[in-house]
């Protein structure tokens, strides 16, 4: 019964033990972003789950050790932010494995990270075909960071308002005494706007070189030498 009961009172202290160590350092513990964080994850784990019930060894082994990894995880982080050239050796790198559309083969290999885990971290990302990216970055927390080429992006807002801008060149609407119907799409009027505006200048299509919108609605002509 007495040994029930110490199970109960280590069980509880772990738990608060963990629970202060991760309120402490962060949700970036919890999301294991770096080498020192994922391997001080795992320790803790290891010493919270025996402190539970290993009873054999003494309660407040568990606690110092609990208290000294906890002390030196804490500093590495004080270390890590405060100083930029020890940061790659205690959190690490990113590695980029594509440049350019070009996969980085020496990288590839520095990072121990194959063609085929490439192509599934890829097809995690909706991406099937290598073509189609531009820049590929191993973050130091495993994730792949991906970024497509231009054409096989998604359409932004500023991609629409570049569309609304080139709406604004001038389009070539008559040809050699032709109407280019194909034109008419790209631009805001129609068949009956043109026969109107040329009917205004007592004019027929097949008299026309050629006739261009321009950027403001003006209509200009080129008449067919006689």
């Amino acid at each position: 019964m007495q040994e029930s009961v110490e199970i109960i009172i280590r069980t509880f202290t772990s738990f608060i033990l963990l629970w202060i160590f991760f309120l402490i350092l962060g949700k970036q513990t919890i999301a294991q972003k770096t080498y020192h964080l994922y391997i001080a994850s795992i320790t803790l784990g290891t010493i919270a789950g025996n402190l539970t019930f290993n009873i054999k060894i003494k309660f407040m082994y568990f606690i110092i050790a609990f208290i000294i990894l906890g002390a030196v995880v804490f500093i590495l982080n004080l270390i890590a932010v405060k100083n930029p050239h020890i940061r790659k050796w205690i959190a690490g790198e990113p590695a980029i494995l594509i440049q350019n559309g070009e996969i980085l083969t020496e990288s590839m290999e520095r990072m121990r990270y194959s063609l085929d885990s490439l192509q599934q971290a890829l097809r995690s990302k909706d991406i099937f075909n290598l073509e189609e990216v531009e820049c590929a970055i191993l973050e130091i927390n495993g994730s792949l960071s991906v970024l497509k080429k231009p054409h096989y992006r998604s359409t932004t807002k500023e991609d629409l308002k570049q569309l609304t801008f080139n709406k604004s060149v001038p389009v070539e609407l008559i040809y050699n005494g032709k109407i280019l119907f194909e034109n008419l799409t790209k631009s805001t009027y129609d068949e009956k706007w043109i026969m109107k505006e040329l009917s205004k200048r007592n004019l027929a299509v097949n008299e026309i070189t050629y006739a261009v919108i321009g950027s403001k609605g003006n209509l200009y002509i080129d008449l067919k030498e006689n």
